[in-house]
C-alpha cells in the first residue's frame, strides 16, 4: 500500500529535511514552506520515522481539498475513505490549524470535521457509538489559503523527542534543530567537533549520533506501531535493519564545554543513554579559556541570547569574547546560532553567511564562518 507523506520542518529547515528525505532513497518529494512530500509504503512510514533527523513529524495525507465552507468542509471529509485507516475502536482526535482562511474557527474546524468521519463510519460499521478504547490516530485538519490537508499523525510524539534527554536544562536546544545545524554546516564525522557552550550535550550527542549512524529514533516508540493498516513485522524488519547500521568502531572524539557543572552532569547522563559516551567528551570549562590541539576542526554551538534587555550588554561582551579567543583558530570552522541582531558586529567580522531559523518560537540567525581549508598535498 502507498502513502502520500508529509514530514513537517521549522521554518527555514524545510530544504534540509527535503534533502535528507532524497537521500533515503524516497521519491516524489516535494519541498513546501513547513512541510515535505513524499511517497512511501508502510516500510517507508516506519524508516521516516526512525530515520529523520530534522523533520517534527511524519504524517499519511488522508486527503486534498478546497473549503470556504463549514458545509463543503463536512461534505469533503465524508468523501475521504476513512475505513481504510479507522477500525470500530479506533481512538481518532482531531486537532485543527488554519492560516489566512475563510473558515478560521479552529473548535468549529475540529468538531465539523469529527462529526464528518464519524457519520462515515457510522454508515460503513453499522454502529452508533465509537468507544474510542483502542490505539490512537491522530487527525489534523489543516487549511492554508481554503486548501484543506486531512492527515494522520504517524509519529505521536514529536520526532524531536528521542528518548535520550532524561534531564535538561532551562534553555534546550530541540534535538531536531540541533541536527539541523549540524547538517547546514556540512560536518563530517571525520572532522574534530568542539560545542564550548554545550549546556545538556544536544548537539555533541547528535553528531555523536551521526557518526556511529544511530537511527534518532530507535530509543522511542510511534503511535503507528500499533496501527491495523501497518503491519507489525514491518516495525521489527525497520528495527532490525537499524540496529544492524550502529557503527561501533569510530575513531573520531567530540567535545562538549560548559561553565555550569550541572549541565556537564546532565550531558555525560543523556550522552551514556543515547549510546554515544565512548566518543564524547565533557568538561567544565569557560569559554574564556577555549582551546585545542588540533590544526583543523569545526566549533558547532548555541550560546546565550539575551532575551531581557538587562542581558544584552552581558551577551555583547560575550560575543566579543568569542570573536577574540576563535579569532586564532583560523583552520577551523565556526558556526553560531543566536537572535542577537548585532553579533557579527560584537564577534569582530562578517559572517562567510548566515541563515534564519527559528528556534521554536525565536527567530534567529546560524551565523557560518568557513575556516583555511588544508592545502593540497603536492605530488612528489
Amino acid at each position: 500500500m502507498k502513502f502520500r507523506c508529509i514530514a513537517t520542518a521549522v521554518f527555514g529547515m524545510e530544504a534540509i529535511v527535503g534533502q535528507e528525505i532524497k537521500d533515503l532513497g524516497y521519491e516524489n518529494v516535494v519541498v513546501e514552506n513547513g512541510r515535505v512530500l513524499f511517497d512511501a509504503d508502510a516500510l517507508g512510514v516506519a524508516k521516516a520515522n526512525l530515520w529523520l533527523r530534522t523533520a517534527e513529524r511524519v504524517y499519511i495525507m488522508v486527503g486534498q481539498f478546497k473549503a470556504t465552507t463549514f458545509e463543503q468542509l463536512f461534505d469533503q471529509i465524508y468523501k475521504l475513505p476513512w475505513e481504510v485507516y479507522l477500525h470500530k475502536e479506533a481512538t481518532f482526535p482531531v486537532n485543527a490549524k488554519s492560516v489566512k482562511s475563510k473558515l478560521f474557527s479552529l473548535s468549529d474546524i475540529q468538531s465539523i470535521s469529527k462529526r464528518a468521519i464519524v457519520k462515515r463510519l457510522t454508515n460503513l460499521y453499522k454502529v452508533e457509538w465509537f468507544k474510542e478504547t483502542a490505539e490512537t490516530y491522530a487527525i489534523t485538519v489543516s487549511i492554508l489559503k481554503d486548501e484543506v490537508t486531512v492527515a494522520i499523525d504517524t509519529s505521536g510524539k514529536g520526532l524531536h523527542k528521542r528518548g535520550y534527554r532524561e534531564l535538561g536544562n532551562e534553555a534546550p536546544l530541540k534535538e531536531t534543530l540541533a541536527a539541523g545545524l549540524l547538517l547546514v554546516s556540512k560536518w563530517q564525522p571525520k572532522i574534530h567537533l568542539i560545542d564550548p557552550f554545550c549546556g545538556s550535550g544536544t548537539i555533541v550527542i547528535e553528531a555523536a549520533m551521526m557518526a556511529k549512524n544511530i537511527a534518532p529514533g530507535l530509543n522511542r516508540n510511534f503511535d503507528s506501531e500499533k496501527w491495523t493498516f501497518i503491519p507489525a513485522d514491518v516495525w521489527k524488519v525497520a528495527k532490525k535493519e537499524a540496529f544492524e547500521s550502529i557503527k561501533q568502531d569510530v575513531d573520531i572524539l567530540i567535545e562538549g564545554y560548559d561553565i555550569d557543572k550541572r549541565s556537564i552532569g546532565i550531558a555525560r547522563h543523556n550522552a551514556e543513554v543515547a549510546g554515544v559516551d565512548d566518543i564524547v567528551h565533557f568538561q567544565v570549562r569557560d569559554v574564556k579559556d577555549f582551546s585545542t590541539k588540533y590544526q583543523y576542526g569545526t566549533i558547532i554551538c548555541n550560546p546565550p541570547y539575551g532575551e531581557r534587555l538587562n542581558e544584552l550588554e552581558e551577551v555583547r561582551k560575550l560575543y566579543t569574547l568569542m570573536g577574540k579567543v576563535f579569532a586564532p583558530y583560523k583552520t577551523w570552522s565556526k558556526y553560531v546560532i543566536t537572535s542577537y541582531e548585532d553579533f557579527e558586529k560584537a564577534f569582530g567580522s562578517d559572517a562567510t553567511k548566515n541563515r534564519k531559523l527559528y528556534n521554536g518560537r525565536i527567530k534567529t540567525y546560524f551565523y557560518l564562518y568557513f575556516g583555511e581549508k588544508p592545502p593540497k598535498k603536492i605530488a612528489d
